[in-house]
């Protein structure tokens, strides 16, 4: 028979284990959900411009946004130009058929970003001046991430606040 402290401490450990696999995977699902919330809000605001304007402005914005240099990721910027396009389309016409396209330049996205041992949600937590603050706190910033820059905006965890209400940048919303 186990011992009252002993199970316990058993009892304790499988549930931070529960917690810290929950809490993960709500960073990734809430980090890919912001990125595609942002996305749109972006493409609506340049949908009435011509397609490679609105795409162009779109990419420069988001690569700025995550800090990185066009010339450095260029296969990256490439997926990110189709991505755009497919939310710039999706802006202009919500339907099923752009919606198809949506996700399946999301998947483009996805696998080039996983060739480079990274997830959209890693580069949303880890890059984006509009990561909530909770994000870090789950997962932090590696210290050794490749053109890793200081996020001034990204709020910090405040005392007396669970970690999950920790939101992005006023900006952001």
């Amino acid at each position: 028979m186990t011992h009252f402290v002993a199970e316990l401490a058993g009892e304790a450990e499988a549930a931070i284990a529960r917690m810290q696999e929950a809490a993960l995977a709500a960073r990734h699902a809430h980090a890919r959900a912001e990125l595609m919330r942002h996305m749109l809000t972006t493409a609506r605001k340049v949908r009435d411009k011509p397609k490679p304007e609105a795409i162009e402005t779109v990419v420069r914005e988001w690569m700025a946004a995550w800090y990185l240099d066009r010339a450095e990721w260029p296969h990256i910027a490439r997926e990110m130009e189709a991505f755009t396009a497919a939310f710039h389309d999706y802006a202009n016409d919500a339907s099923d058929a752009n919606d198809a396209a949506l996700r399946a330049a999301c998947a483009a996205l996805d696998a080039v970003l996983a060739r480079e041992g990274t997830t959209i949600s890693d580069q949303m937590s880890w890059r984006s001046q509009c990561a909530h603050g909770w994000w870090g706190a789950v997962a932090p910033v590696p210290a050794d991430l490749p053109g890793r820059k200081e996020r001034p905006i990204v709020p910090k965890l405040s005392e007396g606040e669970p970690f999950w209400q920790a939101g992005c940048a006023e900006l952001c919303r």
